[in-house]
């Protein structure tokens, strides 16, 4: 088939229409509420909802204690979940938005109780259901129960073993996506893209936030739950989505490219600097350790990456939103590479119906050959551990972080791999089962940076694992790359959000502050993070007392002390273990000591009562309100620590004034502070 050339285009220069977004939203001193205040519904409506919670809520805890010994049918119980919260949010929360959203709330209630029966009875027949199924999980992030959407082809037969192709989809930006909204819509429409014979995953990815943070966790822990119920075949996973989800798309393309088959964004933006300006008009003054931050989720900072990660992107011609795909052009441009850039003709922002059909055409072409699990190069960059693996390589060490670091891997022939690495301390080269090309009866060579080293043998399953540590400048193969004194790592390596992708527990402190303006902004900062990770990721945190934190707590989540070493019992024990000390006298960074009655400390840290999890001080998420507003500034705003200035007031932007900032060096050692400007 030709494709008319109108449809194609390899575009890379910036021709965009430059009206603002709002210019409202750019002032943070006159912020809107994200989500909005809702409307409100007839007093009998509410207190027939109240009351149809109040009943779904017993018969769920009732059903956790009748399932305790039934596992199988406990793990379905989310599925009964999603739709008690959806409605008790909504009450809760004042997140009625529709006129007939009283009339949902009724039907969502109505399936939930459906579903609690015959779970109660032995029996789920939404799990093997074809068509629109809206199911739920239980996150390991804060304990809540999240709601996901598929659709199932009617192809789809429970019993079978042959695995199936799935598609994820990122939703675009909604402020009034509650979850009552979200589940509604999945019940009723299969969403843009339904490929043959393939199940579609539609992820409510916390809420609005592009799948960033918990909303990327979000994309792997729905994995896993399907995968639990479905037969998915690894090799044909599909990322896509349009507008915001282009975003998400983008971001899920380039940082873990060696997961999918193809990868399909539609508008979106790919970076925050340039797009900000072109879309939102604004000014941009970043500090220095937030323009650092950026290289977190430009996607832009990543394109070497789609080097083995098929991509067909999509713009409409005059759509603002192309600027995500031209700016990925010219980075792609830099690494010899051209961007396959499907334009709509004179659209605006939407799929152009042509060019859908060719961007579903080739979507579906690269995933008939399905990913290859192991290809002989791989071509991979990174500015952080957090996202360090690409197919059979993974970076386990950084020289510095947030400073771009490169491997280029070749296997050169059944007995030489060659690596040339830019930027990186310790590395792993992983072979599964069945897939390693190397000959079994000789040690291979391998080349690293020039150096020729013996690795370990390939085993008799075809599985090969060599890790290297340098030290220096010299590469050397060693046993183990976890070994060692305390050290930046993957999922232990700052900034302060890095925490919130996983378990996390908040704790109050119980005890007297050193100082009464310290403890009153502790106590209403612990307030604010509290209230806005729901408003902002739809989950409850976990909050307990300093005095009844466990053993297990402090093996299973990474901790949120606030207050400070007097108020907070936990976080005086490990005080005088901290790189930054807080006493009576103030916060001392080393090279000054800031009064106590003035200053406090935000950081995060490897909790020294358990260096597999963090502590972080005083601190949630670190966007804030004027964020909300554009999901191209929900990036980290602060480093791995700060001293807040507790004279300067909170705003819609920073929790006080940031006296100073700045990341920990490798070893999570203090290195020299800089002043926030």
């Amino acid at each position: 088939m030709n494709t008319p050339a109108f449809l194609i285009a390899i575009v890379f220069t910036l021709s965009l229409d430059v009206r603002a977004d709002g210019p409202a939203d750019n002032l943070p001193d006159k912020v809107r509420r994200v989500p909005p205040s809702g409307i409100a519904i007839p007093a009998s409506d509410r207190t027939a909802l109240e009351t149809g919670v109040a009943e779904l809520g017993r018969e769920v805890d009732s059903l956790r204690t009748a399932l305790k010994n039934k596992p199988a049918l406990l793990d379905l119980l989310p599925d009964v979940q999603i739709y008690h919260n959806a409605v008790r949010y909504a009450l809760a929360y004042d997140e009625f938005y529709k006129t007939n959203d009283a009339q949902v709330a009724r039907s969502l209630l109505r399936q939930g109780m459906e579903r609690a029966g015959l779970l109660r009875d032995g029996k789920s027949p939404w799990t093997t259901a074809t068509g629109l199924v809206a199911r739920g999980y239980l996150s390991k992030v804060d304990g809540s129960v999240q709601p996901y959407g598929l659709v199932v082809p009617a192809s789809y037969q429970s019993n079978s073993t042959h695995p199936y192709r799935l598609d994820f989809w990122f939703h675009g930006r909604g402020e009034n996506l509650t979850e009552l909204d979200f589940i509604n819509g999945r019940q009723r429409s299969p969403g843009e893209f339904t490929p043959p014979n393939a199940l579609v995953l539609h992820l409510y990815g916390r809420y609005c936030n592009g799948n960033r943070f918990a909303g990327e966790t979000d994309l792997f822990e729905a994995l896993a739950n399907v995968r639990k119920y479905y037969p998915i075949d690894a090799n044909r996973l599909v990322v896509r989505g349009f507008s915001l989800g282009g975003a998400a798309c983008w971001h899920f393309a380039a940082h873990h490219p060696g997961l999918w088959a193809a990868a399909a964004p539609g508008a979106g933006f790919s970076e925050t600097a340039d797009f900000l300006k072109v879309y939102q008009s604004e000014v941009l003054k970043p500090t220095w350790y937030e323009e650092k931050l950026w290289h977190l989720y430009d996607a832009t900072d990543y394109a070497v990456n789609l080097f083995n990660c098929p991509t067909v992107a999509y713009s409409g011609e005059i759509d603002k939103q192309k600027q995500a795909a031209d700016m990925m052009a010219t980075a792609l441009i830099a690494e010899h590479m051209e961007l396959t850039h499907i334009i709509g003709p004179q659209t605006a922002h939407r799929y152009h119906p042509q060019a859908k059909e060719e961007v579903n055409r080739r979507i579906d072409s690269i995933v008939e050959q399905g990913r290859n699990p192991l290809p002989r190069k791989v071509r991979f960059t990174t500015w952080t551990l957090r996202y360090n693996e690409c197919f059979w390589v993974t970076v386990d060490g950084l020289e510095e972080h947030w400073e771009r670091a490169r491997v280029d891997a070749d296997i050169l022939n059944e007995n030489e791999v060659k690596i040339t690495t830019k930027n990186v301390s310790a590395l792993t080269l992983s072979m599964a089962s069945g897939l390693c090309p190397l000959n079994n009866t000789r040690r291979p060579k391998v080349s690293l940076n020039g150096v020729e080293l013996e690795g370990p043998a390939v085993l008799s399953d075809r599985s090969w694992v060599a890790h290297f540590r340098k030290d220096g400048t010299k590469w050397a193969l060693v046993p183990s790359v976890d070994q060692g004194p305390l050290h930046k790592r993957h999922g232990l390596q700052g900034p302060i959000d890095d925490a919130f992708m996983d378990s996390f527990i908040m704790v109050r402190p119980t005890g007297k502050a050193l100082n009464e303006k310290v403890g009153a902004w502790a106590s209403s900062e612990q307030v604010h993070a509290i209230e806005h990770w729901r408003r902002q990721f739809r989950g409850e945190a976990r909050v307990k007392d300093d005095r009844d934190i466990t053993d297990a707590d402090v093996a299973e989540h990474n901790l949120i002390l606030w207050g400070d070493p007097q108020s907070n019992t936990l976080l005086g024990k490990i005080a005088a273990r901290l790189p930054i000390r807080w006493d009576a006298s103030g916060v001392h960074t080393g090279e000054a000591i800031y009064p106590a009655d003035r200053y406090a400390a935000v950081m995060i840290y490897p909790n020294p009562l358990n260096p597999k999890r963090y502590i972080v001080l005083n601190s949630g998420f670190t966007f804030r309100e004027y964020d909300y507003l554009n999901n191209a500034r929900q990036v980290p705003k602060l480093p791995d620590f700060a001293v807040i200035d507790l004279n300067t007031p909170v705003s819609s932007r920073a929790p006080g004034g940031i006296t100073i900032a700045g990341f920990f060096n490798e070893a999570w050692e203090l290195s020299k502070a800089k002043k926030s400007r």
